[in-house]
């Protein structure tokens, strides 16, 4: 062989041994990384076999969040509420058969205690027309409870139960809330699945709902955490195991080819926390009473009866000695604006009036005939 042989043999060769040792090298940094994954805990096994965390591109503020910490995030956070979360029971009379025997039955929804002393916040729609109410805790016992009062128009109620309590949830401030940030709903869905955890995220905040019975139930939460019947009144939960919220409804069904899904809301725990405050205080929470009877006016209505605006209250009655009396105004007037809340298609008479408090004195402006007229009226108190 001549010198150029010999040195493309060598060559190759020094290729072949180099390979070798990389290889080597390679298999001794994998045994590393393997050895110290079994010898760390099985959470810092896992957090070091993870995906990429995602950091920010900020360097004075490095944000790291991984799948495996918001896990950890939920399941504390379960922990922390659910033994404070509790399954309400209640029994109405019903009427059933062509000779209407009564018939006694159970209805049942959820509620989160507030307080050692066995406080329970829930909403009013759960125990509304119950004859007895009990509650079951997270371990299955039974107690007794009462109903210590209620607030229809924000679908609140706080129930006492006699007993030990197991543990009390602590209320954050959805004052704080931001959209896209996980929660989690507790509760007990078709008061069969005690204590059921569903996750989602806040999709909007400010919502409001038309209740159908005249008024809108205003500034609540949204979110697409599964929430069924029997949920109701149970507690909507941030990452911190913070009761931000207390479920309320589900608008859930098809129109023609339009299905609604996810979209759950939750009264705001600091809303909830004011009421709860005064009922547990009082026995009631006072909305602002004005002292009439009246109907809606509508487009349809106005039209129908030749009346001046197409929206706001039309006074029926004056009952006496109220402020509506006092502040001088009429069977006939129709209300169209309290203080500086219109009434109109998007603000019905009754959320315009619980705009204010007992004891504040506003401007109502009513039309009378054709005339716009501005009374000035103290709103009185309201007992429920």
């Amino acid at each position: 062989m001549n010198s150029d042989s010999w040195k493309r043999i060598i060559f190759i060769l020094f290729c072949v041994v180099l390979a070798g040792v990389s290889a080597l090298v390679g298999a001794l940094a994998g045994g590393v990384a393997v050895y110290t994954a079994i010898r760390q805990s099985p959470a810092e096994a896992a957090q070091a076999f993870a995906s990429p965390q995602i950091k920010s591109t900020d360097q004075t503020n490095t944000l790291i969040t991984s799948s495996t910490e918001i896990e950890t995030a939920i399941t504390g956070a379960v922990e922390k509420v659910g033994p404070a979360v509790v399954t309400v029971v209640g029994k109405i009379q019903a009427r059933s058969g062509f000779f209407g025997i009564p018939l006694e039955q159970e209805v049942s929804g959820s509620g989160v205690i507030i307080s050692p002393d066995g406080y329970i916040l829930t909403n009013n729609h759960v125990i509304d027309g119950v004859t007895e109410v009990f509650v079951i805790l997270a371990d299955g016992t039974e107690l007794e409870a009462e109903i210590v009062g209620t607030e229809a128009f924000a679908d609140l109620a706080i129930l006492k139960a006699n007993g030990d309590m197991p543990a009390v949830a602590t209320l954050g401030n959805s004052d704080a809330l931001k959209v896209g940030e996980t929660v989690i709903a507790i509760g007990s869905p078709l008061g069969e699945f005690k204590n059921t955890v569903t996750v989602g995220v806040i999709s909007a905040i400010g919502r409001a709902l038309d209740t159908g019975l005249g008024y809108q139930m205003e500034d609540l939460l949204q979110t697409d955490a599964a929430i069924n019947q029997g949920n109701s009144g149970g507690p909507l939960v941030n990452l911190a195991g913070e009761v931000i919220g207390i479920n309320t409804l589900i608008v859930r069904g098809s129109t023609g080819s339009t299905i609604a899904e996810g979209l759950g809301f939750a009264i705001p725990i600091n809303s909830a926390r004011v009421i709860a405050e005064q009922i547990i205080e009082k026995g009631f929470f006072a909305r602002p009473f004005l002292g009439i009877r009246w109907q809606l006016v509508s487009p349809q209505i106005a039209l129908s009866y030749g009346l001046s605006t197409e929206y706001g209250a039309y006074i029926t009655e004056i009952i006496p000695g109220s402020p509506a009396e006092a502040g001088g105004l009429q069977v006939g007037d129709i209300i169209i604006r309290i203080g500086e809340k219109t009434v109109d298609e998007n603000n019905s008479f009754v959320n315009a009036l619980f705009a204010y408090q007992p004891g504040d004195t506003v401007d109502v402006a009513v039309m009378r005939g054709d005339d716009e007229v501005i009374l000035e009226v103290t709103l009185g108190e309201m007992k429920r």
